[in-house]
């Protein structure tokens, strides 16, 4: 199956780009993505799953929707599916 990454951040950057269109195997789950994604880009390796589990701070997102409130790692994908990926946001301003 077909499915769109969108990457932000320092993930853009690690991915080389905002938008990446790849093939996964039928039956892929956002883990199996996310694992997928750590073992290609070495910027993403240790910080999208940690130990076992969606790491913390990171959004992804189904088409829109975080996928803490589907299944997690376990929420499954079909072909067309948008995958977002968002690391930890820290920072602001005091004033």
């Amino acid at each position: 199956m077909e499915l769109e990454l969108r990457f932000f951040a320092t993930f853009r950057e690690a991915a080389g780009g905002k938008t990446v269109i790849a093939e996964f195997a039928d039956g892929s789950t956002v883990g199996d993505v996310l694992r997928d994604l750590e073992a290609e880009y070495e910027g993403m390796n240790g910080r999208l799953i940690v130990d076992g589990d969606l790491a913390p701070q990171i959004s992804v997102l189904k088409n829109g929707r975080e996928v803490l409130h589907l299944d997690g790692l376990d929420t499954p994908l079909d072909d067309g599916d948008r995958v977002s990926v968002f690391p930890p946001v820290a920072g602001g301003c005091e004033t």
